[in-house]
Parts: C-alpha cells; sequence; structure tokens
C-alpha cells in the first residue's frame, strides 16, 4: 500500500483486510494522536498475556484470537476514544463497563488521557482466552 491509510470517521484507520501481524501494526501506526499509543499499550498488553496470538485485521479493527477458539477481542477507533470488544465479554468477572446489543459482548473504551486499569484489563485478556471465541 503506497502513502498513509485513509482515516475513516473517527478516526478509525482504513486498513485493507488481512491476517497477521503485519497489517495490525499498520492500523496501529496509522492510528491517529493519542490513539497509537492506546493501541500499542493494547497490543503489547494482549502478547504479553497470549503468546502466539492470532491476529487479523477485519471491518477495519484490529482482531486476536486463539488458533481453533475463534476471536476474543478487537478495538477500533470513535472520535472520542478507543472502543475496546470482547466477544464472550459477558462471561467477565468483573464485566466489562459498556454493554451491547449482543447479549454476549461487553465493551470498556479509552479516552484521552485516561490509563486503564492495566490488572483488570490483564484479567480481563487472560478470561476471554479460556471461553471459546467468536468465529468469523
Amino acid at each position: 500500500m503506497a502513502g498513509k491509510p485513509t482515516l475513516l470517521s473517527g478516526g478509525n484507520p482504513q486498513i485493507a483486510k488481512a491476517d497477521g501481524d503485519a497489517p495490525v501494526q499498520a492500523y496501529i501506526a496509522a492510528m491517529p494522536g493519542w490513539k497509537r499509543d492506546a493501541g500499542r499499550r493494547l497490543d503489547a498488553l494482549v502478547e504479553r498475556i497470549v503468546p502466539g496470538v492470532r491476529k487479523a485485521v477485519k471491518w477495519n479493527s484490529p482482531f486476536y484470537g486463539v488458533e481453533g477458539q475463534g476471536w476474543f477481542l478487537s478495538f477500533h477507533c470513535f472520535n472520542r476514544y478507543v472502543k475496546v470488544t470482547f466477544f464472550r465479554g459477558a462471561a467477565l468477572d468483573p464485566l466489562p463497563p459498556v454493554g451491547s446489543k449482543d447479549a454476549n459482548t461487553r465493551y470498556f473504551h479509552i479516552h484521552e488521557d485516561e490509563q486503564p486499569d492495566e490488572a483488570l484489563v490483564a484479567s480481563w485478556i487472560r478470561q476471554a482466552t479460556a471461553l471459546p471465541g467468536w468465529m468469523a
């Protein structure tokens, strides 16, 4: 891909659908401003907790999964926050704070000048990888 990726609504990078770390890193590199650092921190946390994590970009969002189990986490840029999706979030304890139309899915938002509780997010990631993931 030549040049910089187009930023869609909310500053979400437009990255072609692809499997692997490279498209996820391209997405993170194209995230605007403070969101890029949030994406880097989240990506590094997932890598630390889930050795051999499966990565892909789908629907202009990075996806993280466990081979043979499906996807457990994704994130997406919006104007004022980065929305982190746990596809089986309703089974996590404590529940991620933001509900979804899908009864299984829960979210949390990362806002500018906010540092998420890394221990809590790490706990959610560990729990999510032990559950059957979302198959897409």
